[in-house]
């Protein structure tokens, strides 16, 4: 089960070069069903999501190189380009930035998972988070490669 919020930044606290960093890219071979192929640095991914915004049933699996490059060719949506940093918050939990490139250039937002969804409405975000936007299905990663940042620039 993968639970998280997602907000979008009111301002980054710091230079995020000091955080582990990830170069991500992924593109959907299918959005309904959600399946996922991820390229983060030098790993592959195939994932499978459910239907959810908050919560939602997901199994990824390991990928070669190879079996990524085949099905790379059969995605039916936009690449999505990002740097992800990871950066440690109270209580264990951890902020995944995630700083946009190319046709989402200047799209920030903010990812925190976690293993509850007690835990997840618990959760009081820091001062620097923004608005959140958990529930506004515009901003999802399938969304996003979809439809850009049209739906979102309303």
């Amino acid at each position: 089960m993968e639970i998280e919020r997602k907000f979008l930044p009111k301002s980054l606290i710091c230079d995020l070069t000091p955080y582990k960093q990830f170069e991500i890219e992924q593109a959907y071979i299918s959005v309904d069903p959600t399946i996922r192929l991820r390229r983060q640095n030098s790993e592959y991914y195939l994932t499978f999501k459910q239907k959810g915004l908050l919560a939602r049933e997901e199994a990824e699996f390991t990928i070669t190189k190879a079996q990524f490059d085949h099905l790379w060719e059969k995605i039916e949506t936009n690449p999505i380009r990002k740097t992800r940093a990871l950066i440690p918050l109270a209580d264990g939990l951890t902020a995944e930035i995630d700083v946009y490139h190319g046709v989402l250039e200047g799209l920030v937002t903010i990812e925190v998972e976690f293993i509850s969804l007690d835990q997840a409405k618990r959760f009081d975000p820091p001062n620097w988070f923004g608005a959140e936007v958990t529930e506004d299905p515009n901003y999802s990663n399938s969304s996003l490669a979809v439809n850009g940042m049209r739906l979102i620039n309303r």
